[in-house]
């Protein structure tokens, strides 16, 4: 939520707050649970009036100032870095820690570590998404490659329960569920295209593990699955995403490529797609949604949770996190 959404309120003890549920360490490893999702303080919300007529500072930025300039907002990673992360990553798996229960603490990261602290604060207060480039994806097992996204993520924020099953290992790959059926069915688990959109968390994570596909296909309709909209609001959805489209900046992921980008200020959307015929393997992505608080340079969220550690998500009573190697 942008700064001039908000009526300003520095201090955030007077933050209502909701009765927090234990999170023993038997069920959250790190004994934090996702907050999940709770209707807004309406109360800290501007009206349209009072927002400001124009947005200024490094948060905006437009096409043409990186679409022939990926070395301004690629990172790929040099043989030193990638070393580090593989030793960590066998250090890690060495201990028999389980993978929900990784953290910087226990996936040290001494130099680039430094690297990822500039990168995150670009993410948060600057143009908003990075692309990470030559992690070995190929080289190294399932479980290996989620230690080391994982591990590398702790570094940007706090995991976050991404569905009722409490994944915060998520795995973006077409698993032959029908996308028509909105009510049922996550989009991400599909070939269909996604509208620009932003996530439940404050960071969204992609690591491109199998990359192949062979053609966009059409949307699915809604099926009167939701309430109807008026023409007003149909206009207004076909304005913002005829705007996002022609402003977008477009990026195709190949196999070992690592994308974090901000839900707090920017929209992501996907393409359509269809997989090649087995046995070639299917288009498949890891995917983290991460929580940045506001304590900890976060932005200020009209939400009851927004100090809270992993703000946002899904959390369904106590289902305990899981981190699957494959879509479940």
């Amino acid at each position: 939520m942008a700064p001039g959404a908000l009526v300003a309120d520095p201090v955030h003890d007077g933050l209502p707050t909701v009765k927090r549920t234990e999170a023993p360490r038997s069920i959250f490893p790190d004994g934090i649970r996702t907050s999940g999702q709770h209707p807004p303080l309406y109360d800290r919300l501007r009206p349209y009036a009072d927002f400001p007529k124009e947005i200024s500072g490094p948060t905006l930025w437009k096409r043409e100032t990186y679409e022939n300039n990926p070395e301004r907002w690629t990172h790929p990673f040099t043989d030193e870095e990638v070393q580090e992360l593989s030793d960590t990553a066998d250090a890690f798996i060495a201990s028999g820690t389980p993978l929900e229960g990784i953290s910087k603490e226990n996936f040290p990261l001494p130099k680039l570590s430094k690297v990822l602290g500039t990168l995150r604060e670009d993410l948060i207060n600057g143009k908003g998404f990075i692309l990470f480039k030559r992690f070995p994806a190929q080289e190294w097992s399932p479980r290996k490659n989620a230690v080391a996204y994982m591990g590398l993520g702790t570094y940007i924020g706090y995991f976050l329960s991404q569905n009722g099953l409490g994944h915060v290992l998520g795995h973006v790959k077409d698993v032959g569920d029908d996308a028509t059926q909105i009510d049922k069915v996550r989009i991400y688990r599909t070939t269909a295209r996604q509208f620009f959109h932003a996530d439940d968390g404050d960071v969204v994570g992609l690591l491109c593990w199998d990359p192949y596909y062979v053609r966009s296909l059409t949307r699915f309709s809604d099926k009167g699955l939701v309430p109807p909209l008026s023409d007003a609001q149909k206009r207004a959805m076909e304005v913002l995403e005829d705007t996002c489209q022609r402003l977008a900046l477009h990026m195709i992921l190949e196999v070992g490529d690592i994308q974090f980008v901000s839900n707090t200020h920017l929209l992501h959307a996907r393409t359509a797609y269809k997989d090649y015929p087995p046995p070639s393997p299917r288009r498949h992505l890891l995917r983290l949604w991460l929580s940045t608080p506001q304590g900890e340079g976060g932005w200020a969220l009209p939400f009851h949770d927004s100090f809270e550690k992993k703000r946002g998500g899904v959390q369904v009573d106590n289902t305990a996190p899981r981190a699957p190697l494959d879509a479940e």
